[in-house]
This record gives C-alpha cells, sequence and structure tokens, in this order.
C-alpha cells in the first residue's frame, strides 16, 4: 500500500506544480505610474529638505558659538568658560534631538510618510491580491526587490492589470 502512495505521489507531483500559476508584478514601475504616489513623494522630499535646512541652521549656530568661544576663550573667567561650553553643549543636544524628532524611527517625516504612502501601497497590494485571487495565481514575485529572481517572461508581468484595476494608465 505504501509503495502505492508513494509511486502515485511521484507521478502526480508534477502535474501538480504545472498547475500552480506564478506572475510577476513591478511594484516600482506602478507606483511610478500612479500620479498621487509621485505627489506624496514629492511633499515628502520638500518636508525632508525644510528639515535638513532647519537642523542645518542650528548646527551652524552650535558651530558659530563654538568658533566665538575658541576665540574668546583666552579673555573668559573659569566659570565663564564652564558657562560657555554648557551651552555650546546645550544647544548641540537640542539640534541633535530635533533631527531625530524630524528623522528617527518614530520621527515627523516618517509619521508624515506613514500618511502620505501607505494609503496608496495598501491599494497597490489589494489589487495584486484581488487579480491573484481571481485568476487563481499561487504566487506573484516583486520584480522590483530583486530578491532571488533570475529570469521571469514578460508575459508574465501583471503589473499594467494592477494599474488599470487601480483605475490607471500607463
Amino acid at each position: 500500500m505504501k509503495k502505492i502512495i508513494v509511486l502515485l505521489a511521484i507521478i502526480l507531483a508534477p502535474v501538480a506544480l504545472m498547475a500552480q500559476k506564478f506572475v510577476f508584478v513591478d511594484t516600482e514601475y506602478i507606483l511610478k505610474n500612479i500620479p498621487a504616489y509621485e505627489a506624496a513623494n514629492e511633499q515628502l522630499n520638500a518636508l525632508s529638505q525644510k528639515y535638513e535646512a532647519e537642523i542645518k541652521a542650528k548646527m551652524q549656530e552650535v558651530e558659530s558659538l563654538y568658533e566665538t568661544y575658541r576665540t574668546e576663550s583666552v579673555f573668559l573667567t573659569a566659570d565663564m568658560k564652564v558657562k560657555k561650553e554648557n551651552e555650546i553643549v546645550e544647544k548641540e543636544r537640542l539640534a541633535k534631538k530635533l533631527q531625530q524628532s524630524y528623522f528617527g524611527q518614530d520621527g515627523e517625516l516618517y509619521k508624515q510618510r506613514e500618511v502620505l504612502i501607505r494609503p496608496i501601497q495598501d491599494q497597490v497590494y489589494n489589487a495584486i491580491s484581488a487579480i491573484a485571487k481571481e485568476k487563481n495565481y499561487s504566487a506573484i514575485f516583486d520584480k522590483s526587490s530583486n530578491i532571488g529572481l533570475m529570469y521571469n517572461e514578460p508575459n508574465l508581468d501583471i503589473s499594467d492589470q494592477v494599474l488599470t484595476r487601480l483605475g490607471y494608465n500607463k
């Protein structure tokens, strides 16, 4: 009995594998063809530049204070030196704290990215999932991530179908 089951498994395994459908999608291509995504990226870039300019100004202020301190340190008493040094260190700490609040893991830029980009990415994922269920695909690989993808047939790329599902054209 075991021999028959093993024999059937060996015979039917290639048939089962042939029944599976694999297609590819290029999420980078899809996102670049969604105007809302491009607009969100531009908005994030503008915000990032604004934050960078603000932090750069704070760091230049720290640098200026340090240069002033270096030139005047000869004329300062020990207490005044300590006071100036503490002022410089505190300004630098505040600038780094501001940088962390803008660009850190839970910073403003990350939060804005979640607000602007995440809904678009979710729409793309939902469209891909819907197509996969409709067409009974076993797996969909993302070409843009290049993880383990060596070759794919262009006719297996469903990126344009995803864009159509989302209501966009090339």
